[in-house]
């Protein structure tokens, strides 16, 4: 899988195989108890049979466990939780918004908690509620931040307008677009999808990389390499990247619901998802900015 977030999760982790009741030597043990026969209080004992009797015809007509009574992880849970986070993200994004003009830093200093934060959780082998939390608000403070930066911004003499807008809905029907494809089955997540990607992503980054040194250098100015047709070339690949990554973590859900996995995953599902539309809402904003400032 491409993301970290559920490379380094238990998600995937084989189910054990029940143990059978064999011996060395292949047998099945006899209990000892059985063909028996009592040797004291035989029919003082048949109460206790019986009730033993009506327990167990109970517990067969009783209703069949859910995921949710196992405490397994379920797609309700993975709902529920980034959905929460996203509601999170979005209060959080527009304080950060109405209070980046008195305080001009708050989303230059989400960026720097926010990438600290999501390594840390990228990398732990098991979920922390609180740290995913914190990771959304620090995320939500740089999304608002830098959000009303494009919205201001002025390049070549032009106004941006409506950007912020225009990614939010891009990053919605992406999202919905992607799921649909996923559930459809026209895009499968196969060994060769996943090295494509793979690679593909780690191309883009050295990209990215690159280019942000030579505009803080000097070298380059305004968008760098990422200006013009070239850039927005680059910046419809960036998007389906994301999107791809997006079928991904959908498959990496569906395995960890198939395999039972514990429901305290559906953080690390919801982290997952998070990280990966932030990416997407990122990308949108950028192309969005580079098509108007082409015009």
């Amino acid at each position: 899988m491409s993301n970290p977030v559920f490379n380094n999760s238990a998600i995937f982790g084989e189910p054990k195989r029940a143990r059978t009741g064999q011996g060395a030597a292949g047998t099945v043990q006899q209990n000892p108890a059985y063909g028996t026969a009592p040797q004291q209080a035989q029919y003082g004992s048949y109460g206790a049979q019986t009730a033993d009797a009506a327990t167990l015809d109970a517990m067969y007509n009783a209703p069949t466990a859910t995921t949710a009574d196992t405490k397994r992880l379920t797609y309700d849970d993975v709902i529920i939780k980034t959905g929460g986070l996203l509601a999170l993200l979005v209060v959080v994004a527009a304080g950060s918004w109405q209070l980046v003009d008195t305080m001009p830093f708050i989303w230059i200093g989400g960026a720097i908690v926010g990438l600290v934060l999501g390594l840390v959780n990228a990398f732990k082998k098991s979920p922390s509620p609180a740290l995913i939390v914190a990771y959304t608000i620090a995320q939500g403070a740089f999304l608002g931040g830098i959000s009303k930066y494009y919205d201001s911004m002025v390049i070549n003499g032009v106004q941006l307008n409506g950007v912020v807008l225009q990614a939010v809905l891009a990053t919605v029907v992406t999202f919905a677009a992607a799921l649909f494809l996923f559930k459809s089955g026209k895009v499968r997540v196969t060994p060769k999808f996943t090295r494509w990607l793979l690679i593909a992503m780690v191309g883009y980054l050295a990209f990215s990389l690159v280019n942000m040194v030579l505009i803080m250098t000097g070298v380059l100015d305004g968008w760098g390499a990422r200006g013009g047709g070239w850039g927005i070339a680059i910046g419809l690949i960036a998007v389906g990247l994301a999107a791809a990554s997006l079928i991904v973590d959908f498959d990496s859900i569906k395995r960890g619901v198939e395999a039972g996995v514990p429901a305290k995953f559906a953080w690390s599902a919801a982290f997952g998802l998070m990280v990966t539309l932030i990416w997407l809402y990122l990308e949108f904003l950028r192309l969005f900015a580079i098509l108007q400032s082409s015009d």
